[in-house]
């Protein structure tokens, strides 16, 4: 199994991913919220000057912020410093489009959007608002599309996932509990690339879930204040998300949110509604704002974390691996990023067989 690891784009960050690289990380995903972190072409294109081994791409760069074209040729720009291990993940971004009080695109534009993108990442003609465009200035290291750029597409749900087998290389997702939700998430793949006729090869098509992971000290609780440090900002994110969707479509909390539900909501509710986009998603995978620290109860901290001993750990990873699975990619807090990369290296990369 491959290790990656997803990053809240910082210009002043490279020696992080420096560092991933040295330590054995194939993947460096390169988070993109302009209204949060540095520009992620920006921080991409001085890791690609930085790095000579591992892959850099977006983690995952967002339709509705970009056009199709202006998304190809920048990350096709990257594949001129970096060529042959870049990649290109794509979502609809609901943190980069929220917290500008826009929401994401819908399934129908999505769709639309990646029917472009698709030939535009191959340098090839694609129709784009009614006209035929491509790249036309493709020589002379301006971009570089003779080396492949794999399209990993970010989905949570069947229609999202099923353009991910319409129109991916593969797919992003979110924390998984077990093996055996990834074969219902291959079967939302498989239905959606049906829809155009084409296979999904399961060896080929490369599957990438997004977590923290903590490995526990004998007798260390799942809410210790080391856990808490070193992933409480991925839980709360998922908070943040789970929030978006009781605001905007008056979705029910999730299981492992409920017992802090009331409460969560009532702190959020003392900001004005017209700017509450703002807040909701304060220290978003970076840190714990300190008035939410109190939300991070263990379900909270398992729900988008894998927290348990290194044997627990890797028994989930291998029976994840052989449901599929690809890469994990972890995302800590932002203060111990360094040494949460360095556990998880040691304890756990070149473990997964």
């Amino acid at each position: 199994m491959d290790f990656g690891i997803c990053i809240a784009s910082h210009v002043g960050d490279l020696d992080y991913v420096v560092h991933a690289e040295k330590l054995g990380y194939s993947h460096a995903w390169l988070a993109d919220s302009q209204m949060i972190w540095s520009d992620c072409y920006a921080a991409l294109a001085l890791a690609a000057d930085r790095t000579s081994t591992i892959k850099l791409g977006t983690g995952v760069a967002v339709s509705g912020t970009r056009p199709a074209p202006v998304n190809a040729a920048s990350i096709a720009t990257i594949n001129a410093l970096a060529p042959g291990r870049t990649f290109f993940g794509i979502g609809t971004g609901n943190t980069a489009m929220r917290v500008m009080g826009k929401p994401p695109h819908r399934i129908a534009e999505f769709d639309e959007y990646l029917h472009t993108l698709r030939p535009l990442l191959r340098g090839e003609e694609a129709e784009f608002e009614g006209q035929a465009i491509r790249h036309i200035m493709p020589d002379k290291g301006f971009v570089n599309f003779e080396d492949e750029i794999p399209l990993y597409i970010s989905g949570f749900a069947p229609r999202s996932l099923g353009l991910a087998g319409k129109h991916g290389d593969g797919a992003v997702l979110a924390t998984l509990r077990n093996p055996g939700v990834l074969e219902n998430l291959w079967q939302m793949i498989e239905a959606g690339a049906a829809t155009v006729g084409r296979t999904v090869d399961r060896d080929a098509f490369y599957m990438t879930a997004l977590t923290a992971i903590v490995v526990l000290e004998p007798g260390e609780a799942v809410d210790s204040d080391r856990v808490k440090h070193e992933c409480g900002a991925m839980a709360m994110s998922a908070v943040h998300y789970a929030y978006d969707q009781f605001r905007n479509f008056n979705k029910p909390p999730p299981n492992w949110a409920r017992e802090i539900w009331p409460e969560y909501c009532a702190l959020l509710e003392k900001f004005p509604h017209e700017k509450r986009h703002q807040r909701i998603h304060g220290g978003h995978s970076c840190w714990v704002l300190p008035e939410e620290e109190q939300f991070l109860t263990p379900p909270v901290l398992r729900a988008s974390s894998m927290i348990g001993t290194r044997d627990q750990i890797l028994e989930r990873l291998v029976g994840l691996k052989q449901a599929g699975l690809n890469q994990i990619m972890i995302l800590p807090n932002f203060d111990p990023r360094f040494a949460a990369i360095e556990r998880v290296a040691k304890q756990l990369i070149g473990n997964v067989v």
